[in-house]
């Protein structure tokens, strides 16, 4: 059986859209989905008056009408709903153990308009074991991009993928990702490697030429290539477009405003403060103009 596609869900306009595009991806992919509500994950402040024993059930009753606002737009779809008393970022993780793709919104009940996610959504991204989705609402973005609610037709024509390739160590698992969202959408695969001068070009004062920056960007370019070439030939029938651009997370945001779906890696390192997300994916997931996927890789 494919694992399924879970979904934070907590009432929130940001979630329920969160819910729609899940189950268009759980649609693509043949798989079930999933709506977990981790109590009390970004309750509303009504909480601290209700009767303890009965919200669970309040939330039962939350999950039940996102499901049916699901199911409405998506009637074939097979949807679970569940109830899961953990705090907030433990529930969604373990919530998520068996599943093959977690996906949030961009926001809860509460938090800023200027950013993509809070704490919690920042905190789950860096700690879960399998992929995350944040999803920004088009409203939530002062450029309004197109509403990311999902949608009963396919992607097809026009639709891209963009996802950010680290030449000097790229991975499996991210490429993996990347390209078989772009399978799944009909879309076509847009790589971009942003890349910066060595630090110790300004530490002695060197500024290249405009030949020899030619030249350093001819050289990430061929190892752009070389990072993509087997992934190509797995997937000859999806269209890849390569860029190689300075600056990783200016790159990225900036490419993000014509794509539906942005792919990043995380690494799995351990760090004295826990883990944590790194400074492109952090950057990203707060600016991005599209839904943008954090994939955890060794």
């Amino acid at each position: 059986m494919t694992a399924p596609v879970l979904v934070g869900v907590d009432g929130s306009a940001g979630s329920i859209a969160a819910a729609h595009w899940a189950a268009d991806e759980a649609a693509r992919r043949d798989a079930p989905l999933r709506l977990v509500h981790a109590w009390p994950w970004l309750t509303d402040g009504r909480a601290a008056f209700a009767d303890e024993d009965a919200l669970p059930e309040a939330a039962q009753r939350m999950l039940a009408e996102a499901a049916e606002a699901v199911r409405s737009r998506r009637p074939g779809l097979v949807v679970h709903t569940d109830v899961v008393l953990d705090a907030a970022v433990d529930g969604l993780v373990a919530a998520a153990g068996d599943a093959g793709l977690l996906v949030l919104g961009s926001r809860g009940l509460g938090g800023f308009a200027g950013l993509l996610l809070g704490s919690v959504g920042m905190a789950t991204a860096a700690r879960s074991t399998v992929p995350v989705v944040v999803v920004r609402r088009a409203e939530d973005h002062e450029e309004g991009r197109k509403e990311p609610e999902g949608s009963e037709e396919p992607a097809g024509a026009g639709a891209e993928v963009l996802v950010g390739v680290d030449t000097r160590a790229p991975d499996d698992s991210v490429l993996a990702f990347a390209f078989r969202e772009a399978e799944l959408r009909g879309a076509r695969l847009r790589a971009v490697h942003g890349w910066d001068l060595p630090p110790a070009f300004g530490t002695v004062g060197f500024v290249p030429t405009p030949p020899e920056l030619a030249g350093l960007e001819e050289l990430e370019a061929k190892g752009l290539a070389l990072a993509l070439a087997g992934w190509r030939e797995q997937y000859p029938g999806t269209e890849v477009v390569e860029e190689v651009r300075v600056g990783a997370a200016r790159a990225l945001v900036e490419a993000s405003a014509t794509a539906d779906l942005v792919v990043l890696g995380r690494r799995r390192r351990p760090h004295d403060l826990g883990p944590r997300l790194g400074r492109v994916a952090h950057a990203v997931l707060h600016h991005a103009h599209a839904p943008v996927a954090v994939v955890p890789h060794d």
